[in-house]
């Protein structure tokens, strides 16, 4: 089945899930109702399954165990629910909130070019440091915030804008990391300044990263490498993840950020990473108070020795395990019990490698 679909980056890449909102807004017309909140980045819920056994009962963040996975993974389970899509759409409008909500932000623009954007709350915050910040004169009739002239270098407006976060500090902008983004109009274009990895979505930049799907193949059947999150992780501690993935950082190209992340989080040398796919890119714009995250995740395969075992270098994995990409599939769409947009990243692969041909065509 042929599908290309335009990206961001100028370019085709087919069979990638270029924006999760055409997804979103196309399931509509296939979608049930769904009651149980997403958790929050450290709060906990739980996930009930009813069948024909007795009801099954997990938290969704932190104190599930690999034995909770791979028996909600088990096709019996629930056996009339392998052509249900509720629980994929569920999971892509999770990552893609609070569109209704844009008209609270204001352009933040840098030299003309739009590169964020600032809630009318968190504003109220930042028009203290008249020394770092312009604001329109009455926002109501439109207008954008921007950077003070006088601050003209990318390395003057990384300090200032730096010195501001710190300012603002924990309570308003929790976990502080110490690592700096590249603020942009777009991918590639020239960089204004750096930014706090955690200010990104209070300040609306497009953030990106890197996600790869570490895969074996085995008796014709393909299994997926996937990790438990630590506990200690400040955000979604003890979820299941991706077996690489991390944020792009300024200064280091996506390929060179992959191979680095495949040796600190899965013990992956430099002969093999160097063999991983880019297969396209994920992107959504996810609106939750004064957050405004506009996310890109650059997607990578990686084909691994069946003799290949994963382990962390960094401390921010508890552990792995190797399940079948179709019982991963079933806890994506059953489950809140992975990081919510590597469940994007999934989905994608599945597509890709042709698990998804029940899909209604109309979704096309």
């Amino acid at each position: 089945m042929a599908w290309t679909c335009n990206l961001h980056l100028s370019h085709k890449i087919p069979f990638s899930l270029a924006s999760s909102r055409f997804i979103s807004e196309a399931s509509h017309a296939f979608s049930k109702s769904f009651t149980t909140p997403f958790p929050s980045r450290s709060s906990t819920t739980h996930t009930s399954i009813k069948s024909n056994s007795p009801t099954l009962s997990v938290s969704a963040t932190g104190t599930f165990t690999w034995d909770d996975v791979v028996r909600i993974s088990q096709p019996e389970i629930l056996p009339d629910d392998s052509s249900d899509l509720t629980g994929f759409f569920e999971k892509i409008r999770i990552c893609n909130r609070g569109s209704e909500k844009q008209s609270e932000f204001l352009p933040f623009a840098i030299d003309d070019q739009v590169v964020g954007y600032i809630h009318n709350g968190f504003a109220s915050h930042l028009r203290k440091f008249q020394d770092v910040f312009v604001f329109p004169q009455d926002s109501s009739c439109g207008g954008h915030v921007s950077l003070h002239p006088m601050l003209s270098t990318p390395e003057e407006r990384t300090s200032a804008v730096g010195d501001v976060v710190k300012c603002l500090g924990e309570e308003l902008i929790p976990g502080i990391r110490n690592e700096l983004y590249p603020v942009a109009s777009s991918f590639g274009a020239p960089i204004f300044f750096s930014l706090e990895r955690a200010a990104a979505p209070y300040f609306g930049i497009k953030a990106y990263g890197v996600q790869m799907n570490g895969y074996v193949e085995r008796d014709g059947q393909k299994l997926l490498w996937t990790g438990k999150r630590s506990q200690e992780k400040a955000t979604y501690p003890g979820m299941l993840d991706h077996l690489v993935a991390g944020g792009l950082p300024h200064g280091i190209a996506c390929g060179e950020n992959l191979v680095k992340e495949c040796e600190e989080e899965a013990g992956i040398p430099r002969s093999i990473a160097n063999e991983a796919i880019p297969v396209g890119a994920v992107s959504y714009m996810d609106i939750d108070g004064y957050r405004y995250k506009r996310d890109v995740l650059f997607c990578y395969d990686l084909k691994l020795p069946e003799s290949f075992i994963p382990e962390n270098q960094d401390g921010e994995v508890d552990s792995f395990k190797l399940i079948p990409v179709t019982h991963a599939a079933n806890v994506i769409r059953r489950t809140q019990f992975f990081k919510p947009n590597c469940s994007l990243v999934f989905i994608d692969f599945l597509f890709r490698h042709g698990h998804c041909d029940f899909l209604p065509p109309t979704i096309y």
